[in-house]
């Protein structure tokens, strides 16, 4: 493996500082400075699918616009396949695919089918080349009745894979996903992910995912960074995320009638009982699977089902625990 291939993404204490202008009486404004990125520094290999998570406001999406060269830093050093992001934007656009869950790539009144078309233009897309990724993105992402479709047309979920395969047309080393699978019903999003684990296995496609869905990062990243005001707080397993959080998930137990609380399931607790139905807590970092079955086992049960625990509330605990951060 060469240095590049190493440290494909780059980042040596990166900020970005914005000035804010606001009004301070009828006459006078005054200016602040907001540090959306504060001295991060992280590395990502090629081939990685890195979770990149945090609350709204906490600065996944300025970094995201750093890497791309949409935005330039404040400070620090920056680089991506050994490229500044904001000295050499054109060169690195052929290198990396990037699709912003709320705004689309794609021309708003032309069906997909012509908007693919302009992105080879613009990316000068070989035709064999343009042809075997268009006709590979259409079978995986469920395209096939939408090519002629406008894209105003689209739901949310179709407009989503749409800009997915906009963004894989050119074959990007690197791919980044800001809330991909954001307003995507169930069916969706399980095509989202299974599409983006066969790139990653297939082409070895470096992918940054930042979203506030944790079954996106369960399901897809091995590594989890997080980050809160500007700052990066954790980076490693979703395991020890979890257990440094001490986050919990829920099980939600539907009874045939009304019981007591149920208190003989090792490893779980009742936080909360609504006639039949009980919730049921237990550590986020520990399998539902057990926990499940002697549920099941020792009740009469009419429905249950695992909610995970939302990620403001993990990172909540996070600075709990840390309140030097």
């Amino acid at each position: 493996m060469t240095g590049e291939d190493a440290t494909f993404i780059e980042l040596d204490g990166v900020e970005k500082v914005f000035e804010v202008r606001r009004r301070a009486g009828l006459l006078r404004r005054e200016k602040r400075e907001v540090r959306a990125v504060d001295g991060i520094s992280f590395r990502v290999p090629r081939g990685e699918i890195v979770g990149y998570i945090g609350p709204n406001g906490a600065g996944k999406s300025t970094t995201i616009k750093m890497l791309t060269g949409i935005l330039v830093p404040s400070g620090g050093r920056l680089r991506v396949a050994g490229i500044d992001p904001s000295r050499d934007r054109t060169r690195l656009a052929r290198r990396i695919g990037v699709v912003f869950g709320q705004r689309t790539t794609l021309w708003w009144d032309l069906p997909l089918r012509d908007s693919y078309g302009l992105v080879r233009r613009m990316y000068r897309i070989p035709d064999d080349r343009y042809r075997a990724n268009l006709d590979r993105c259409v079978e995986l992402l469920d395209l096939g009745d939408l090519l002629d479709v406008p894209v105003r047309q689209l739901s949310l979920g179709q407009r989503m894979r749409g800009d997915i395969a906009a963004a894989l047309l050119h074959d990007p080393e690197v791919l980044y996903l800001d809330e991909p699978t954001i307003g995507l019903d169930v069916v969706s999003k399980a095509k989202v992910r299974g599409f983006l684990r066969d790139l990653n296995a297939e082409r070895g496609t470096t992918v940054l995912l930042t979203t506030h869905d944790l079954t996106d990062i369960e399901q897809l990243c091995k590594r989890v960074m997080v980050i809160d005001h500007g700052r990066l707080v954790y980076d490693g397993a979703l395991d020890g995320l979890h257990t440094v959080g001490e986050s919990e998930r829920m099980l939600v137990v539907d009874l045939e009638r009304e019981l007591p609380p149920i208190e003989d399931v090792p490893g779980a607790r009742v936080v909360r009982v609504e006639g039949p139905r009980q919730w049921l807590a237990f550590p986020a970092a520990h399998s539902a699977a057990p926990i499940v079955a002697t549920v099941a086992e020792r009740y009469p049960l009419v429905d249950l089902s695992v909610r995970e625990p939302d990620i403001e509330q993990v990172i909540a605990r996070l600075y709990a625990d840390r309140p030097g951060l």
